[in-house]
């Protein structure tokens, strides 16, 4: 079966893609598949997770960065390759050509997390700093590209890219033969398009819903349109998918071929990077949890057996520290409110003593004596308490309310 691309390229074909594979063979993993019962009881199907976030540099991205390299000419080979990324495909791009014996030049952004700095260059790529945005990194590539001629290695835009990706969907069919549905990620298309070329290809009955995150949704806007459309303005916590414009190549391959487009919130987001972590003992980053998001958000809406696809899970510290906390929030683990008391002694133990008896825990508190709009004898307190959930959270609410407090959000 053959597919269509759109510009100078020839038509992708299965044969592409299992050329890919044989490639690869050695250079990437097998990534494993996990179940998942909390999302199985969820869907009411079985539901496994394809954990690309184990892949060597930690996301899919070596795959496609490989088969492309590895079909340059020994005359492109020796001008060397220059990418631009904010992480994975930085890393994916240094890795191959360390294996391939190519000289790899990667521009990042100047507030690129500096663990994804340090990979790259530990990968054996040259790292430049340059713009504070990737279309400000993404020119200078270009330009370096343009003014040295070495060759730039686009993200997802390239008929090798897609075919290195889709083997991801090769490995799905052999791990979970009986699967129904496939849900992935999708920032520039690179993904989805390689694995529903090789999946249709096989089992043109797998339904196959790629999810984009609402603040960068490009992919919407162009299917109404029928072609590529770019988005004034991009907004999201998960960078690996953070693209305002469909790929040309893409595109086309996710029009034919993936069945649906979906988009989750920024809390359903965090909400399955949480579970993620809990219940799944996964480390993900937010572009690699966004399948799971939309499981979540709607699991009826799944015919079983699912598997979703763990992008990546290259993930800097400090932002997981902050993405766990919105999570948390999200799933109403977390409550903050004010309340006022009578200053005097006692009056604040005794508050504490409320909370206690409620189960919930003190993260942090705020007590305020001094401020104007405060009465002679009153004092404010600001709360931060770790719940157990939203039930939780009313629980406490009331109780404080019941001990005579007044309860401000």
């Amino acid at each position: 079966m053959t597919f269509r691309t759109s510009g100078p390229f020839p038509p992708l074909i299965l044969d592409d893609v299992r050329g890919a594979q044989k490639m690869l063979s050695g250079v990437a993993r097998t990534t494993g598949m996990e179940g998942s019962r909390h999302l199985s009881s969820l869907v009411g199907a079985p539901v496994h997770l394809k954990c690309e976030n184990l892949q060597r540099t930690g996301s899919f991205k070596l795959r496609g960065a490989y088969v492309r390299i590895s079909g340059l000419s020994p005359v492109e080979r020796a001008a060397g390759v220059v990418a631009a990324s904010a992480g994975n495909h930085a890393q994916g791009v240094a890795l191959a050509s360390s294996l391939l014996g190519v000289r790899s030049t990667v521009f990042m952004p100047v507030g690129a997390p500096l663990p994804k700095v340090a990979a790259t260059r530990e990968y054996g790529a040259e790292v430049r700093l340059h713009g504070h945005v990737v279309d400000e990194t993404l020119a200078a590539a270009q330009e370096y590209a343009e003014q040295t001629g070495a060759v730039f290695i686009h993200p997802f835009d390239h008929p090798d890219i897609i075919a290195g990706q889709g083997t991801v969907g090769l490995e799905i069919l052999e791990q979970c033969p009986e699967v129904r549905t496939i849900v992935v990620g999708i920032g520039g298309g690179g993904l989805a398009a390689g694995i529903a070329v090789a999946v249709k290809a096989l089992r043109p009955d797998v339904r196959i819903v790629g999810v984009q995150a609402a603040g960068a949704a490009a992919f919407p806007p162009s299917l109404t349109a029928g072609h590529p459309v770019a988005l004034d303005s991009v907004q999201t916590m998960a960078d690996g998918i953070k693209v305002g414009r469909p790929g040309d190549l893409t595109f086309p391959l996710v029009q034919e071929l993936v069945d649906e487009v979906r988009t989750v919130s920024e809390d359903e987001l965090s909400s399955a990077l949480l579970l993620c972590l809990e219940r799944a003992k996964m480390v993900v980053e937010p572009a690699g949890a966004i399948p799971v998001a939309a499981l979540l958000s709607d699991p009826g809406a799944f015919r079983g057996p699912v598997v979703a696809v763990l992008s990546g899970g290259n993930v800097d510290p400090l932002l997981i520290q902050r993405i766990l906390t919105h999570g948390m929030v999200a799933a109403g683990r977390y409550l903050s409110l004010r309340l006022r008391l009578t200053d005097r002694p006692g009056a604040l133990a005794a508050m504490l003593a409320t909370l206690s008896v409620a189960d919930a825990n003190v993260l942090d508190i705020q007590h305020v004596r001094t401020d104007p709009r405060l009465g002679l004898t009153e004092a404010e307190v600001e709360l931060h308490l770790e719940t157990k959930g939203p039930e939780h959270c009313e629980e406490v609410a009331a109780a404080l309310r019941d001990a005579g407090y007044t309860v401000r959000a």
